[in-house]
């Protein structure tokens, strides 16, 4: 539990970053709905993660289970439907649209933001809850994230000193 609280905290993190890259160029509608969306899916991590918890915590060690199989059942269900189905939407949603913000603007390559539309689009249409499917954002992420800092890090050896 404590893994996903730093890594949401890392996602707020990224989220700002973002929008920093932004600039003077910041689309204020599209990045609303990527701000909105990215707060969402965040919530229902945390959401989900609490579910976990709560579940985790009605087993005490050394002691026998305190729920019933169908109390579990019932927990990991919610806990699934939450991350695997909304969560992952509200990904799509946020994907959309920063990629749109990126063709408008140019501030990344053409193709990650062709790419980020493909990428949402699997997201938003999977009907599979395969806990794979939840790398898909994790990676892109991580692409995003390494992609901004290559940028960053030419924009910043090109400038003159001073």
């Amino acid at each position: 539990m404590t893994l996903a609280l730093l890594a949401g905290i890392a996602f707020l993190w990224f989220v700002g970053v973002v929008r920093d890259h932004f600039g003077e160029l910041e689309d204020r509608f599209f990045s609303t709905v990527f701000l909105g969306s990215a707060l969402v899916f965040l919530a229902m991590v945390f959401v989900s993660m609490a579910i976990a918890g709560a579940l985790l915590a009605g087993v005490q060690e050394g002691q026998a289970q305190q729920y019933d199989a169908d109390t579990v059942a019932f927990g990991r269900a919610i806990m699934l439907e939450v991350s695997n189905v909304y969560a992952l939407r509200m990904a799509g949603v946020c994907m959309i649209s920063l990629g749109t913000i990126w063709l408008r603007t140019g501030l990344m390559p053409r193709w990650m933001g062709v790419l980020t539309y493909a990428l949402a689009a699997v997201l938003l249409l999977v009907v599979n809850l395969s806990l794979w499917v939840t790398m898909v954002f994790a990676a892109w992420v991580f692409a995003v994230s390494v992609g901004i800092y290559l940028r960053t890090r030419q924009g910043a050896l090109e400038a003159p000193p001073g």
